[in-house]
């Protein structure tokens, strides 16, 4: 099973590197990514888990109505991206839960920080996917955490997923970065060694990120835009040449349910 999910947010990871953009550009930014996204996904005929900030979702109503019209599974991403309290998690999924008119089964904390599962079970979530098991310098230290979907009391966790061997992560940063064949081929490993895939993706990604206010990193720029979007759709179509099956997080509890 291949799950695809996004963090929908307002575009504030890059002001560490720019200019403050004002949050009309963050909102243009991240809303012109979710639609090329669900542009996307719509022409190939695959369902995604969209975690949705509070802040983006009540200032981008249309799209949410879309994610929803269209298929898909809308979790929680926190109430805004760049801070976070323990009431968030009731509160962000008490807005989404409204706006959508669905249940809200999931959570994945901003920049997939470590969050306190008993809170998470008490905010009425049935999963979390905040963990990346992998080693990133200043970012990650999971070498030691599970892999693969496991439970805390509770709580279904579903990590990101990483390659067969050393763990690398792949992420966001791996499309952009790694040759196409060679990140289809780590995907690949992935599924064979775990039975499943987790990996994730933001909207401002797959926009145009050429303004002179965004000043980002080449590494994070490299096959932005409308090329990543052309990548994504090729790394779906060989999964679906392969016959992989396409599914939202919230299937994991049925599909990997506590033994």
């Amino acid at each position: 099973m291949i799950f695809l999910s996004f963090d929908i947010e307002e575009f504030d990871n890059p002001l560490p590197y720019t200019q403050t953009l004002s949050f009309e550009q963050q909102m243009s930014i991240s809303k012109s990514g979710t639609t090329r996204i669900l542009d996307l996904l719509l022409q190939k005929n695959v369902k995604a888990t969209f975690f949705c900030t509070a802040n983006f979702a009540m200032n981008a109503t249309d799209l949410i109505d879309r994610m929803v019209t269209e298929g898909h599974e809308v979790a929680s991403h926190g109430y805004y991206h760049a801070k976070f309290e323990i009431k968030d998690l009731k509160e962000s999924k008490d807005v989404l839960e409204h706006l959508t008119g669905r249940t809200v089964f999931g959570f994945r904390m901003p920049n997939m920080k470590p969050v306190n599962a008993m809170a998470i079970i008490d905010a009425g979530y049935q999963y979390n996917s905040s963990l990346n098991p992998t080693f990133l310098p200043g970012k990650y230290n999971n070498l030691n955490k599970p892999r693969r979907i496991f439970y805390e009391g509770a709580l279904c966790q579903v990590p990101a997923s990483v390659s067969s061997l050393l763990r690398i992560p792949l992420f966001w940063l791996s499309l952009h970065n790694f040759p196409l064949s060679l990140y289809k081929r780590m995907c690949i490993g992935a599924i064979k060694k775990d039975g499943y895939l987790n990996v994730y993706f933001h909207p401002w990604e797959f926009a145009d990120l050429s303004a002179p206010e965004v000043k980002l990193p080449s590494y994070i720029v490299r096959n932005s835009g409308n090329v990543l979007i052309n990548r994504l759709g090729d790394v779906i179509d060989s999964f679906k040449h392969k016959k992989y099956l396409f599914g939202t997080l919230k299937e994991c509890c049925n599909l990997f349910p506590k033994d």
